[in-house]
């Protein structure tokens, strides 16, 4: 079989950091052609993960008219996601957009119908799902294990973590702050265990507290007050259709002691679960509060030979590039990410207007 031939669109951190490496390690596909508007960044990846030959362009439509391409990674700042997947998507090739889909829910819908106009695969990049603890949860879900979940805490806190490079801290480019960035991973991924999807209203609060700190502490370095113009962290209140409960904490900058990020915390009828130390199950058992604590140094689920089972950018493109040659789901289902990037618009517009946003 012929290699399914890929073209790289942003070749900064997040395509440096997971998407070339985790390529670079399938075997079924390779990586033919990188853009990026500098230039040089492109001429470098494709230095180190191209073929022999790999084309280098700036502008992303030159890439898209390459007939022989046939899957596009879109690695751009977020306020770019909708109209380059959308042009991909009618060029004829299947597309993995970084998260968030979007930076909005309408920006969202283009991509989801465009997907569903070409019949083309389109997958978001939530890696997390593919996580050892998050694959387990998800399982122990889906036999029944916690019953009705009905409360859950998304949560994705940083205590001084604010990334001070590339655009970050620009609101235009990226849409938002924390919950964009880093809250919109914990959400999925509570939501996918849930498997709830229909949120009925939320309540959010955003807070520019500490934007303007010069001594910071910040791991990154100091941050510029003049350029942080995103919150530092932001909060929501969700209520789903079915009574369930999701509250998400999302901070790159919080006062916080334990910070924790990409990380949920379930409770349901029969059971409930966290993430403070690798997987934890909580129940119930012979009239004893019992505490389950799964050895995840052995065996596994969804493994893959000759893979490191913790590499989930690994796993994540593995999966996707499955779907494509097996023409099965993808990883993520593009309504599951559009859901995300609604809620987080509800959560962003009732800090604006101090009322609850309600989705219907």
């Amino acid at each position: 079989m012929e290699k399914l031939r890929i073209g790289i669109i942003g070749c900064g951190g997040i395509a440096n950091g997971k998407h070339m490496p985790s390529l670079s390690k399938v075997k079924e596909c390779e990586m033919v052609a990188f853009c990026d508007i500098i230039p040089e960044r492109a001429e470098k990846a494709a230095k180190q993960f191209g073929v022999e030959g790999a084309k280098v362009f700036a502008d992303y439509k030159e890439l898209l008219a390459e007939k022989d391409i046939d899957v596009v990674h879109v690695c751009t700042p977020n306020s770019s996601h909708s109209f380059i997947t959308v042009d991909a998507l009618e060029a004829g090739k299947h597309v993995m957009c970084e998260k968030p889909m979007a930076i909005n829910s309408a920006e969202a819908k283009k991509m989801l119908d465009a997907a569903e106009r070409t019949g083309k695969k389109l997958n978001i990049g939530y890696q997390n799902r593919q996580r050892p603890d998050s694959l387990l949860l998800k399982r122990e879900a889906e036999q029944g294990t916690f019953g009705d979940i009905y409360y859950a805490r998304a949560i994705a806190l940083r205590r001084r973590a604010v990334p001070t490079w590339g655009v970050f801290l620009d609101e235009e480019k990226q849409g938002g702050g924390p919950l964009i960035d880093i809250g919109t991973h914990a959400l999925d991924l509570t939501l996918w265990i849930m498997n709830n999807h229909k949120p009925k209203y939320a309540v959010g609060t955003t807070y520019h507290k500490l934007n303007n700190d010069t001594q910071t502490g910040n791991v990154w370095g100091d941050w510029d007050p003049e350029k942080f113009k995103v919150e530092d962290s932001a909060f929501g209140f969700i209520v789903m259709e079915n009574g369930a409960t999701v509250y998400l904490e999302s901070a790159w900058a919080l006062n916080h002691a334990k910070p924790r990020e990409a990380s949920t915390v379930l409770c349901g009828t029969k059971a409930g679960a966290d993430m403070w130390d690798g997987p934890r199950i909580n129940l119930i058992r012979n009239g004893r509060q019992t505490m389950i604590i799964p050895d995840m140094n052995c065996g596994g689920v969804d493994f893959f030979e000759g893979a490191n089972n913790d590499d989930s950018g690994f796993v994540e493109a593995r999966k996707w590039i499955d779907s494509i040659i097996n023409d099965t789901p993808t990883p993520v289902a593009p309504f599951e990410a559009y859901t995300v990037t609604r809620i987080l618009e509800g959560i962003y517009e009732s800090a604006k207007t101090g009322k609850p946003f309600y989705f219907n």
